[in-house]
């Protein structure tokens, strides 16, 4: 079992969320900030088998493409309209992702207690 953390830009989060699940897995959406630019970011974290990793991270890197917007310098904003040359572009999207190891899974619910101890 691993664990897959992929940070995403929010833009990308419904199309991947989609993607992912209509494969069977199952994620959970973290509302994140990105440092540099500030941006709205997503964090996705999924449980995942061992078998499965390589179709999952696919499915990540064909949902969050890379792309190029207009953005500006992130401490520069308060004076944008005086100094337009603050302005560039900027490449998002993507993705970073981690996969980790998981020593101990166990999945809660009303019906019980179901364990992989993988």
């Amino acid at each position: 079992m691993k664990l897959i953390v992929a940070i995403i830009q929010a833009y990308d989060s419904d199309p991947l969320l989609s993607a992912v699940t209509a494969a069977g897995f199952r994620a959970t959406k973290i509302v994140s900030t990105g440092g540099f630019l500030r941006m709205g970011n997503a964090t996705i974290l999924m449980g995942v088998a061992d078998d499965r990793v390589r179709e999952c991270l696919e499915i990540i890197h064909d949902s969050c493409v890379s792309r190029v917007e207009e953005g500006f310098d992130p401490m520069e904003h308060e004076f944008i309209e005086w100094f337009p040359l603050g302005v560039h572009d900027v490449t998002v999207g993507g993705a970073v992702v981690f996969t980790l190891r998981v020593s101990d899974f166990v999945q809660m619910s009303s019906l019980g207690v179901k364990a992989d101890g993988t």
